[in-house]
């Protein structure tokens, strides 16, 4: 009996996928690209429409040649590659080399499960062909772009170097970080508290004397120098003060009580997903997107490369049900369904957000099918999941000044702060609580001080001031996960190319190495950063960058036409010298 024949990425999806299809279904997996430009030349006709050159890929040879005998005996063809740029290109070069002559159709889905493939099979589309000419123009942008830029690396810095779209201004950032640090000036100052004797006791921190800030380490330049309107305190001037406060209470000044409210961040994209668990697992951008990649095809997840933050109103609604079996009502969003607003343009790539796929199973349900890092990366997804559609975090803010008059020469008035918040209703945090980067502090709101009931003229018993020495820092490294914040924020690139992009600066040693989880570039990637920004600072340039993916979402969409797109990047157009003309600007000898 004939056989449907559904072609699919990876043998792992295929093995998922056809317990849910039947014997009347015969699923093979193509294992990702089965053509791709040549790995050297151009293969790129620049003079006529920018016609590329494919050529099977080695694996390719192999697939093709079994699937062809496949087709001879199939009643119908299913591409069931990703529907993404990458996925629809794949479909579309497997149409191509196949040239089936059965009923062809293009089956997505998002997650995997029973339900989810059967309604895939009956609603089939058309082939994309916007999102196949994204896909195209994406890959010879970056073959021209490699092919032009590389060499006059190989010329003035060294053999084997790279150049890339994203790569390059990625290094740039990394690059300008290490700059900063190496031109960063140190300073020293220093800060007093006092250390009450209240039940429950609490630290105040000196603010300002006789009405001057104290300066703290966000007042100093990079040079060690702080503005004229904050006063440095010295270790001489610290003494002085101590010793004039010694023995002294504070008196309440003003007491500023506000209630207090924080709502839980959207569901994971591939960058949110890559930063938070890089933060919280210590996990690579390379590695997230691999365990990621599997539990998706094991049918634990949605698909995991996504801009969208949305949320199919089946999963809202079950999300929701087991918050309230689970946590109880009052931790349920009590407005009906939360919404979070998608930060990108295009919505052919902006699918669902990634959480768990239905039906929903706990950590603890799939704790003997999954196994330390792949649960480690579920149980993250879940809780951000459940905690999108939960109650406000709800407390209380107190903000306090006391002030005392120091027995120096001056007779300083001296004002100090404390503020904390009690948290009165956890809700979305009872699930999940999101982490910070090394350079995020945390905001006066957020922290956890608990303060005694304090009224204004209330005398506050002081059990000890204390001075603190102090010394500036230079700003952080960048880290995989603060490094995809940034990109994502410039809008470089896409966030399911980031990790790999990352990886192969680090793996290839020519340009990144890693302390820890810091990024650190080497002497050469200063070298071609320099050579970069001094003869090509358009192709470094961030907004540049960033409009190139604009345009790409925009080639999707069918806005653009791919080939006069390429050519403007190339050849140049009434704004743009483009890519050939300044490489050849560079390249050629004086006169």
């Amino acid at each position: 009996m004939a056989k449907s024949l559904v072609i699919v990425e990876s043998p792992a999806k295929a093995k998922t996928i056809s317990k849910y299809l039947g014997p009347e279904f015969d699923v093979r997996a193509s294992v990702g690209h089965v053509a791709d430009l040549p790995s050297k030349g151009l293969a790129v006709d620049v003079e006529n429409g920018f016609k590329p050159s494919y050529e099977l890929t080695e694996r390719g040879r192999t697939v093709v040649k079994e699937l062809k005998s496949l087709l001879k005996t199939a009643d119908a063809l299913y591409l069931a590659t990703d529907e993404d740029r990458e996925g629809e290109a794949i479909s579309w070069h497997l149409l191509e080399q196949l040239k089936p002559k059965v009923p062809v159709h293009r089956m997505v889905f998002h997650e995997i499960n029973e339900k989810s493939i059967q309604e895939a099979v009956a609603n089939p589309r058309d082939l994309d062909y916007g999102l196949v000419d994204a896909a195209e123009a994406r890959r010879i942008l970056d073959r021209l772009y490699g092919y032009e830029v590389s060499p006059v690396l190989w010329r003035r810095v060294n053999r084997g170097l790279s150049a890339g779209r994203v790569q390059s201004p990625a290094l740039r950032l990394v690059v300008e970080r290490e700059w900063e640090r190496i031109k960063f000036r140190a300073a020293d100052y220093f800060s007093i508290e006092a250390n009450t004797s209240t039940s429950p006791a609490f630290t105040a921190k000196l603010i300002s004397v006789n009405g001057t800030r104290l300066a703290t380490g966000k007042d100093f330049s990079e040079q060690g120098v702080a503005g004229t309107d904050v006063l440095v305190m010295d270790a001489g001037r610290a003494a002085d003060l101590i010793n004039g406060l010694d023995g002294k209470d504070l008196l309440v000044r003003t007491v500023d009580e506000k209630p207090y409210r924080s709502s839980p961040k959207p569901p994971f994209t591939t960058s949110t997903l890559q930063q938070e668990a890089g933060r919280k697992l210590r996990l690579s951008g390379r590695q997230v997107m691999s365990i990621a990649q599997g539990l998706y095809e094991r049918g634990f997840i949605t698909y995991m490369r996504t801009d969208s933050v949305t949320l199919s109103m089946e999963a809202v609604n079950d999300i929701r049900a087991y918050v309230e079996r689970d946590y109880g009502q009052k931790f349920l969003y009590p407005k009906g369904p939360r919404t979070f607003q998608n930060k990108v343009k295009n919505a052919q790539e902006a699918h669902e957000a990634i959480r768990p796929a239905l039906p929903l199973r706990s950590p603890d349900q799939l704790a003997s099918e999954l196994r330390g890092q792949e649960l480690s990366v579920y149980r993250l997804i879940w809780q951000r999941t459940l905690a999108s559609q939960m109650a406000d975090t709800l407390g209380t803010t107190v903000s306090v000044r006391l002030g005392a008059t120091a027995s120096d020469a001056e007779r300083s008035d001296c004002e100090f702060s404390a503020s904390g918040t009690t948290i009165t209703f956890p809700g979305y945090r009872q699930a999940y609580e999101e982490s910070r980067d090394e350079d995020e502090s945390e905001s006066e709101e957020e922290k956890a001080l608990l303060l005694p009931v304090l009224t204004p003229g209330q005398n506050v018993p002081v059990a000890k001031y204390d001075m603190t020495s102090h010394t500036t820092t230079p700003p952080p490294r960048y880290t995989e996960a603060s490094l995809v914040k940034m990109l994502e924020e410039k809008g470089i690139g896409r966030p399911s190319t980031w990790a790999s992009i990352i990886s192969q600066m680090v793996d290839r040693g020519h340009y990144l190495w890693k302390k820890g989880t810091s990024l650190v570039p080497t002497w050469t990637a200063f070298s071609v950063i320099r050579l970069l920004e001094e003869n090509f600072e358009s192709l470094v340039d961030y907004e540049f960058t960033a409009d190139l993916d604009s345009d790409l979402d925009a080639i999707a969409r069918g806005e653009l036409k791919k080939v006069d797109w390429l050519t403007e990047f190339y050849f140049g157009g009434e704004h743009e010298l483009g890519l050939r003309n300044i490489c050849l600007l560079y390249t050629s000898p004086s006169p």
